[in-house]
């Protein structure tokens, strides 16, 4: 009997152990990851992290069916199409197909930390800045949490998911815009998307420090007043060290557009 106890209790502690392991990897592929460098990449994989949104990819079919579901539009309009994602809006619909803002459009993030103010590039790309705009004058953004704070080469906060855990966005997506040659100095705004191309959603993200990001994500804008306010942030640092929660509680109360 003390045998078949034993070996009961074996079983067991692999069976917990092996349940532990599939949580943790259903964490990771929760949290929406940006795709760093080659030396950043590195350095997250040997701290565990996955490296992008969504872990594992489409299938041929589901790719198709994507792409046929991409609306037609003309030169100068937008394509948002319909995604299937956490803690999007019922009834929260999509951008106008053609941009309502141009230009330099300035936008206010008011935050617990205090107000961050952000000047968006409509003119390099409209159709982020069209879906950002049209996200704050529905109040998406108000009450929620960023999600991600790292540091070690990446240097993001990131924020934008309506379910705060990472996975979460508004309903649609759309194709990035503005990465040719793209840099990601501190004081930039880009979005954050899944590891298939062209996912653009809600979430984005501000640089506090230079980072060591390849040109995949779509540069909007920049920060034009408040960015000590995000690295004062970020000192707090992460849970886990280098790429998690920021330990500073980050709270988005509203997001308002000029004239708006």
């Amino acid at each position: 009997m003390a045998g078949k106890d034993r070996k009961k209790q074996l079983a067991r502690a692999r069976y917990e152990r092996q349940e532990q392991q599939r949580a943790q990897q259903a964490a990771r592929a929760r949290r929406l990851k940006v795709v760093g460098s080659a030396g950043a990449v590195a350095a997250i994989v040997a701290g565990g992290a996955a490296i992008v949104a969504f872990t594992g990819g489409d299938d041929e079919s589901e790719a198709a069916a994507k792409a046929s579901a991409t609306p037609q539009v003309k030169p100068g309009e937008c394509a948002y199409r319909p995604a299937k994602v956490p803690g999007a809006p019922k009834g929260l619909g999509t951008p106008p197909v053609k941009p309502v803002h141009k230009g330099t459009v300035k936008a206010t993030v008011k935050t617990n930390h205090g107000d961050v103010v952000l000047e968006l590039d409509g003119e390099n790309a409209p159709c982020t800045v069209n879906s950002f705009a049209f996200l704050a004058e529905k109040n998406f953004y108000d009450k929620t949490d960023c999600h991600r704070m790292t540091s070690g080469g990446l240097n993001v906060l990131q924020c934008g998911d309506p379910t705060g855990e990472g996975a979460g966005g508004p309903g649609y997506q759309y194709a990035n815009e503005n990465t040719e040659g793209a840099q990601y100095k501190a004081g930039t705004l880009a979005m954050a998307h899944s590891a298939q191309p062209d996912s653009n959603g809600s979430q984005f993200f501000i640089v506090y420090k230079d980072s060591q990001l390849s040109p995949d994500y779509t540069v909007f804008g920049k920060v034009a007043k408040g960015l000590d306010v995000i690295q004062e942030i970020a000192k707090g640092g992460s849970e886990p060290d280098g790429d998690g929660e920021p330990k500073k509680k980050v709270t988005i109360r509203d997001v308002s557009i000029a004239g708006k």
